[in-house]
């Protein structure tokens, strides 16, 4: 396969990319390929040389590199270490620096190994979920107070990892394109990582610190994590190289391998355990650190398109691991640099790379070919009876006013109905006042964000003609998230409004973000939630980083926040979500035929006179109010605009005259009944509403990415 077939068919190019030189052709036409690849490993190096000088440097202590020289020479030295420079090299700076060698190497590594494998360029350790499972393994044995030694410690994240790299893999063999593998793996990296935040949030004594190391910290206590398992990861490296052969010969297709003698199926296991054990020892060492296995092998390739001898994989996988190692030492370089050493010590690495890193996957996702349909189409399809319509919407309204009552009776204080007859009348007790004062607000917020964010995915799914497309996923809930956080850093008690109005503006940036990117190439499907999981990677970065900056003792806080909670909601904070619904929903109803008519495809609109630029220019401003305004009231919560919609879509047919208000009533269900569980299971003690919402819709999620597998 030419370089260029491989770029037109958007799959990695990471085997043989050109044919090999033919033996008539001698010597000397070899020695420049060889020369060349000389020439930038010398370059590498020198980067890599100068970097770890930089590193070593930087730190909270005033010491200089001529005085770490003579203390790192004399630890050598027969007279020993002595004095503060000694201590500091020995202690902090020398196993920081060797965390970011092993991490770097690591990851670069695997992501190359799982590229590969996959024929995907944005395969990697995070978009499979391997770090999110690696990371709830060690976050499960942590919470019940279970200490492990370093290799006990790597075993439970490479269980944890392996599973969630042959779940990712199982839901996205049948997709070609990257679009599958990658919703996949968020999806499920949505879903573990709710499951380790409940865990940070329940077992918050066992698990102190461990929010910070969540987000890759390089930051080490001596050097016995590394010495034990850097051995583990320089044999399995070692395992991809001598593999590399075969690997290149997979990358002609699994026909083509079992022709010349190559186990495909052996070979890709062989790669994906071995890629796994190498993500497992970099969670083990320095937590889940983001996004390095997507932009390593993604440097490599890019001067593998004028050097084709760089992306044979004994050549590939080395240099991916140097790439990788450039890469974090960069990330804690340019951290310390920007932010002070102080920050340095606080501020995880990974917020670094992780943004980065959804900069490379959305210039990724740009540049890539459309690979058709992420799922069903959002057309008509199939259509219900009119009575169906109406026992659907009888039953979603009574299951909601039962989730209410329920959620009003039920939590660390349960009520009778007689107690709340005695509130709404005015003749309650001061107890019974006080809960229900707390407590109806919260159910309010619930009712209407679920409602608001159920009514924006079925906007942003008519809209982008895609069934796996919501707020969440397109980044919007991100940049609404954003602009609330900024203003809650920068100004502490600003008031409601000023938040909301922040989370609007943020809210609108990513929508203008994404689908500006995505409208410059067609606005085709995939490429747009592709570009949106970027966007929103990016965004959660940007929002630890404000918090842990800011406040970077209190992980607690930017968990709630980042997890969506209703605790300490008021009336008035509500009112902006109704106003939003109360203006949205009429306008929707009347716009329903044009919802139909453009989730149909891009001609059928114009031909009967439908404008379509400037309805779906309307239609997504519509979506951003209402996800702003739900992402205020309550924080970041996802899946609300995935399973809503797609439930009513099943339940009354493609008709959006139908679907919107029974998606409404059904966001709600879930959003006052996750809110509900979250109060009670664990009363007093709370756990947020996202948290629940991401445990139930991944799961679901899962369920449309195999259900479409099937229906191809």
């Amino acid at each position: 396969m030419t370089t260029r077939t491989a770029k037109a068919e958007s799959a990695p190019s990471t085997g043989p990319t050109e044919a090999p030189p033919s033996v008539g052709a001698g010597r000397p036409a070899r020695r420049g390929p060889l020369a060349l690849l000389a020439l930038l490993a010398l370059g590498a190096l020198l980067a890599l040389l100068v970097l770890m000088a930089v590193h070593i440097s930087q730190g909270t202590a005033t010491v200089g590199l001529h005085t770490l020289w003579r203390a790192f020479t004399a630890l050598w030295s027969d007279s020993g270490a002595s004095g503060q420079a000694d201590a500091v090299l020995v202690a902090s700076r020398l196993p920081r620096l060797a965390a970011g060698l092993v991490v770097g190497c690591t990851l670069g590594a695997a992501g190359a190994a799982l590229q590969s494998v996959s024929r995907n360029v944005l395969a990697s350790p995070d978009t499979l979920a391997v770090n999110a499972g690696a990371y709830l393994a060690v976050v499960a044995v942590a919470a019940f107070g279970i200490t492990l030694p370093p290799f006990p410690a790597g075993g439970t994240a490479l269980a944890g990892g392996l599973l969630a790299a042959g779940i990712v893999l199982g839901l996205a063999r049948a997709g070609a394109g990257p679009t599958r593998l990658v919703l996949a793996g968020s999806a499920l990296t949505l879903g573990l990582s709710g499951l380790s935040q409940m865990l940070l949030l329940l077992r918050a004594q066992q698990t102190t610190g461990l929010y910070a190391w969540g987000n890759g910290s390089l930051a080490q206590i001596g050097m016995q994590t590394i010495d034990r398992l850097a051995p583990i990861a320089l044999m399995a490296m070692i395992g991809l190289v001598v593999l590399g052969r075969r690997l290149d010969i997979l990358a002609l297709g699994d026909d083509g391998a079992a022709v010349v003698g190559v186990n495909p199926r052996l070979t890709r296991a062989i790669a994906v355990v071995l890629a796994v054990v190498l993500s497992a020892v970099s969670v083990t060492v320095a937590g889940p650190i983001g996004f390095v296995g997507l932009c390593a092998p993604a440097i490599v390739r890019l001067v593998g398109a004028q050097v084709p001898a760089l992306l044979r994989h004994r050549v590939f996988v080395p240099a991916s691991a140097v790439a990788g190692v450039l890469v974090v030492l960069g990330a804690d370089v340019l951290l310390r640099a920007a932010f002070g050493a102080q920050a340095g010590a606080s501020v995880p690495t990974g917020i670094v790379t992780s943004f980065f890193g959804a900069v490379v996957l959305v210039f990724l996702a740009y540049r890539s070919r459309d690979a058709g349909a992420a799922g069903p189409a959002v057309a008509f399809a199939r259509l219900r009876s009119r009575r169906a319509f109406v026992v659907t919407l009888v039953g979603a309204t009574a299951a909601l006013l039962t989730a209410v009552i329920a959620s009003t009776l039920l939590g660390d204080a349960p009520l009778l109905l007689g107690d709340v007859v005695n509130w709404l009348t005015g003749r309650s007790g001061r107890f019974v006042s006080f809960v229900l004062d707390t407590r109806m607000p919260r159910i309010a917020a619930a009712l209407l964000a679920g409602a608001a964010l159920a009514t924006a995915g079925t906007v942003v799914q008519a809209v982008s003609r895609n069934p796996l497309a919501e707020p969440g996923i397109l980044g919007v809930v991100g940049g609404a998230g954003v602009g609330a956080v900024i203003t809650l850093t920068v100004v502490p008690l600003a008031s409601f409004w000023s938040v909301g109005g922040s989370a609007l503006a943020g809210a609108a940036a990513a929508a203008v973000l994404v689908f500006g990117l995505a409208a410059r190439r067609g606005l085709e499907q995939n490429r747009l939630v592709l570009i949106g999981i970027g966007v929103s990677a990016g965004a959660a970065a940007l929002v630890s980083l404000l918090i842990v900056l800011t406040d970077p003792y209190n992980g607690t806080k930017a968990l709630v926040w980042l997890s969506g909670s209703t605790y300490g909601r008021s009336f008035p904070e509500v009112l902006p979500v109704l106003a939003a619904l109360s203006v949205a929903l009429p306008v929707l109803a009347a716009k329903r035929r044009e919802l139909d008519l453009i989730g149909l495809d891009a001609d059928t609109p114009r031909l009967l006179g439908i404008r379509l630029g400037t309805t779906r220019l309307g239609l997504l401003g519509i979506a951003v109010v209402l996800t702003a305004a739900a992402v205020a009231a309550v924080g970041v919560i996802g899946f609300v605009g995935l399973v809503a919609p797609h439930a009513a879509r099943a339940l009354v047919g493609r008709r959006h005259g139908r679907i919107l208000p029974v998606a409404a009533l059904l966001g709600s269900l879930l959003v006052v009944v996750a809110d509900t569980i979250g109060r009670t299971v664990i009363a007093p003690a709370q756990i947020p509403v996202g948290v629940v919402t991401a445990v139930i819709g991944a799961p679901y999620f899962g369920w449309l990415l195999w259900r479409s597998k099937a229906d191809r």
